[in-house]
């Protein structure tokens, strides 16, 4: 008879890895404002701040399943909970932006490890009846940590009103990952991998444990035949993903992982409280805002997880990314009609040697966000402006910033219902069995490349293009995805790996 609890406690201890990545990832946009303060970032310099964490968990992820093989799952678990802890302590202390930026990118190696190697152990230790609510864990673990984020980020913005508050939003993700480390104590390695090795009596163990005792000997003996089978098979290569035969499902594959980042997602999770400040909010009430992100892409996430098998994988990602670029064309026009122009009383706030050096403008108008900032950059130079660059928008922008939080909450929920769970579900769906690993590997390496550029130059985008045409390219760039998906993309609900195979590879 199966353990179910114990099932549900290793792989809920597991995925904590997933929750750390989540918080890592998320917590940097309550950072941003802080850091160009202190450190006088550029546009690009605050963009390899944010996007160096993703670039590093790339190449991390390509190289922890080989070492998964060789020195076990959990112990690369455990690498990658030290690599979160003293990535997110050295970040809280960096003296500099260098080294802030190095400690960020060491927490790459944790975000990669728990990206790959999570699933793989909640799926080898968990029966196949459980295995995929059990693997989800891990996802639903990453969506509520980016609530959690931003959350903590508002909390720790009130209670700290002094220029170190960002050093307590990063250095607090040293606890969960102090935690998981020492869970990682009380859970057991992976019987595949110990099988693999030979250490049958531990493995029956464990199986025994989750499944009873027997179906632990007949789970044992299913994985050991399952080892045996595929020692037996060519390995397959690179070679193999690009082969003729494997272009139209390789096409829709890397499709959807390009789709899934380049039109935007990242920008808003992780540049939320820039992108709220846009519309003349202030920084305090982003905070708030950013919250309200989480909050939506964790219900519309749990929205998907529950009707995926009734109504199937197609109608969620036409339905999503319709929805996506509906969104984002209609926050390019809410911010294509906003105006600028300051006047004596809106600026009576600032300081008086600020309202001195912007009078020649107080009267002014200014058609887009770009000019402004350019005109404000004159006047007031970088320094000065990067400080007060929230308080000039509140003062000048006419905008309805109630339509501009709805359009971005749109675009979440859109995106928590189709390109965020669905396209992992697809690209396990898709490949044929004999090159699935490493063609996943392929797909989910260029939605990693393209996540890291959309990170890296989003701050120039707004600089240099403005936040209306930075949201209309995210657009159109949807539309075109949405126009591909109608063209090419099968329903795969109901139909047998093999049945895809037929279908697809010709």
């Amino acid at each position: 008879m199966k353990n179910t609890s114990y099932i549900i406690r290793t792989a809920l201890t597991v995925a904590l890895g997933g929750f750390l990545f989540g918080f890592d990832a998320v917590v940097i946009s309550g950072v941003n404002s802080y850091i160009i303060s202190q450190w006088g970032l550029g546009d690009l310099e605050l963009g390899w701040a944010v996007a160096s964490l993703t670039l590093i968990a790339s190449v991390t992820m390509f190289l922890v399943g080989p070492l998964s093989d060789k020195i076990g799952r959990r112990k690369v678990l455990a690498i990658g909970a030290i690599a979160f802890a003293i990535s997110a302590l050295g970040s809280a202390l960096a003296p500099n932006y260098v080294v802030f930026v190095i400690f960020r990118m060491l927490g790459g190696v944790g975000v990669g490890a728990a990206l790959v190697i999570g699933p793989l152990y909640i799926a080898e230790i968990s029966p196949g009846n459980l295995r995929g609510r059990m693997v989800s864990f891990n996802q639903l673990n990453i969506v509520i940590a980016f609530t959690v984020a931003y959350f903590t980020n508002l909390l720790i913005r009130n209670m700290i009103v002094d220029d170190t508050a960002w050093r307590w939003m990063l250095g607090l993700e040293v606890i969960p990952a102090v935690l998981f480390f020492l869970a990682l104590f009380f859970v057991p390695e992976s019987p595949r991998w110990l099988l693999m090795k030979g250490q049958d009596e531990e493995a029956l163990d464990i199986l025994k444990k989750a499944n009873g005792d027997a179906e632990g000997q007949t789970e044992m003996q299913n994985i050991k035949d399952s080892i045996a089978e595929e020692a037996n098979k060519p390995k397959s290569s690179l070679a193999d993903v690009f082969a003729p035969a494997m272009k139209k499902v390789m096409f829709i594959g890397i499709i959807i992982a390009v789709l899934q980042q380049i039109t935007g997602i990242n920008s808003v999770f992780f540049y939320a409280n820039m992108i709220f400040e846009q519309s003349g909010i202030g920084t305090d009430a982003a905070f708030t805002q950013a919250v309200f992100v989480g909050i939506i892409n964790l219900l519309f996430t749990l929205v998907a997880m529950a009707v995926i098998d009734r109504l199937g994988r197609r109608p969620l990602m036409i339905i999503g990314v319709a929805g996506i670029v509906l969104s984002m064309f209609f926050l390019s026009y809410q911010f294509g009609q906003a105006g600028y122009s300051l006047t004596s009383e809106s600026i009576a706030t600032l300081d008086t040697e600020i309202q001195e050096k912007l009078q020649p403008v107080v009267g002014q108008s200014f058609e887009n966000d770009v000019d402004f900032k350019n005109s404000m950059l004159a006047l007031l130079g970088e320094e000065v402006m990067q400080e007060k660059e929230s308080s000039l928008i509140s003062a000048a922008i006419s905008i309805n910033p109630i339509l501009v939080l709805m359009g971005i909450l749109s675009f979440v929920a859109s995106f928590a219902v189709s390109l965020g769970p669905v396209m992992w579900v697809l690209l396990s769906e898709l490949f044929p069995n004999r090159i699935r690993g490493i063609a996943i590997s392929v797909a989910a390496g260029i939605n990693s490349v393209v996540s890291f550029l959309v990170q890296l130059i989003f701050p120039w985008e707004l600089a240099n293009l403005g936040t209306s045409m930075t949201f209309l390219i995210y657009g159109v760039f949807g539309l075109i995805g949405l126009m591909l998906i109608l063209r090419s993309l099968p329903e795969t609900k109901g139909k047998t790996l093999e049945e895809l195979e037929d279908m697809l590879v010709k």
